[in-house]
């Protein structure tokens, strides 16, 4: 039950995505930057804002990216502490590996960070045997995760990203799996982490991991996320960076140079955005009138707070578009949702929020109504 509520809870951000679908990505590509990759995508994490794009939604195979979904899953459906033995078919996994035997026992803690820090294939197989039941099953909740996020254009058919003609995703779907997934702590702790040491069993010695993302000894700013390499995918890599009370995602497939790729897209999102408070709960932002209302207006305030990035050189940004159902009709309740007021930036959708009712206003008495027809 606990993991139909996790992937239940926001499906109806399927919905909101795709009708926000052509809205959410930059008009071009800008030419102050350039990348060698083949897609790549610019992303904030706490605004959900992308800042470049180039073939976000073109389909390609993820390679070992696709840990993060996995390792998403594992933490939110399962106990750390958990004890999951190895299978001889996890033991066997092909490609990357942390060199588990069948029969071992370890902590899904562990398998985890075999399987974010070492890319481990048989700790993806394991710890999917485990929340799963099967590598099938664990597939179809990653489907639906995949789609519960918002990620349109992802199929998933493993749990590690070796190749299959079934297992593909982009771009941008990558970005959305590592916005969520960041903003989970143990996630967080775990992609930052440099080098672990975990249990061997039946050894004398323990298990080594080092981190395969060599961005963490290279930019002084990144804290994640994922590395990828196949023959089919080619150079990938899921990045973060946090600087300045900002943190920024950038993903980069069949990268030519995923690591300079990676700095120059984290450069250019420090260097040319910044944040901007838009709207803050409770603050006025103009009075409507009001039909047959005991007074002749109401007050419209922003329901929530509301921070956008906005480019440095352009003054005038963002542009507003307000929807306000008008006039609205007595009674009206304080915290009523009158209208809302959309953000853009270069005409790309940036943020929304809402404005409702600050105060009552209670219908038009008899004797209101009887001076107003004298």
């Amino acid at each position: 039950m606990r993991l139909i509520r996790i992937l239940f809870r926001p499906v109806l951000l399927i919905v909101i995505t795709i009708l926000f679908f052509a809205q959410i990505l930059p008009a071009a590509a800008n030419d102050k930057i350039s990348v060698s990759a083949d897609a790549a995508v610019l992303l904030d994490a706490r605004t959900g804002q992308v800042l470049y794009a180039k073939n976000p939604f073109k389909q390609r195979p993820p390679a070992s990216t696709t840990k993060v979904v996995t390792a998403l899953l594992a933490i939110e459906a399962g106990d750390l502490g958990d004890k999951v033995t190895v299978s001889p078919g996890a033991a066997a996994t092909e490609g990357s590996s942390i060199y588990l035997s069948a029969g071992e026992v370890l902590s899904l803690s562990d398998l985890l960070y075999g399987a974010l820090l070492k890319s481990g294939n048989d700790a993806c197989e394991a710890i999917a045997e485990h929340i799963g039941g099967s590598i099938d099953k664990f597939a179809a909740l990653m489907n639906f995760k995949a789609l519960s996020l918002g990620a349109v254009n992802t199929h998933f058919a493993n749990p590690h990203g070796l190749p299959d003609k079934e297992h593909y995703t982009c771009a941008y779907d990558l970005a959305l799996f590592a916005r969520n997934a960041l903003a989970n702590p143990t996630f967080s702790e775990i992609v930052s982490t440099k080098g672990k040491t975990i249990d061997w069993p039946g050894k004398e010695w323990d298990r080594k991991l080092k981190n395969t993302n060599k961005l963490l000894w290279r930019y002084l700013w990144a804290d994640g996320v994922k590395t990828g390499t196949t023959n089919a995918a080619g150079q990938c890599l899921i990045a973060s960076a946090s600087k300045d009370n900002r943190q920024l995602i950038a993903v980069v497939l069949r990268s030519g140079d995923r690591w300079n790729d990676s700095v120059n897209l984290f450069e250019y999102g420090f260097n040319n955005y910044s944040y901007s408070q838009v709207a803050v709960a409770g603050a006025e932002f103009s009075r409507y009138m009001i039909q047959g209302g005991s007074r002749d207006f109401v007050e419209a305030v922003y329901e929530t707070d509301l921070g956008i990035l906005k480019p440095a050189n352009d003054p005038k940004a963002p542009e507003k578009r307000v929807i306000v159902d008008f006039p609205p009709e007595a009674p009206v309740y304080r915290g009523q949702v009158l209208g809302s007021i959309n953000y853009y930036i270069n005409g790309c959708f940036a943020g929304r929020v809402n404005l409702v009712a600050g105060s009552d206003v209670k219908k038009k008495g008899i004797w209101r109504r009887l001076l107003d027809w004298l």
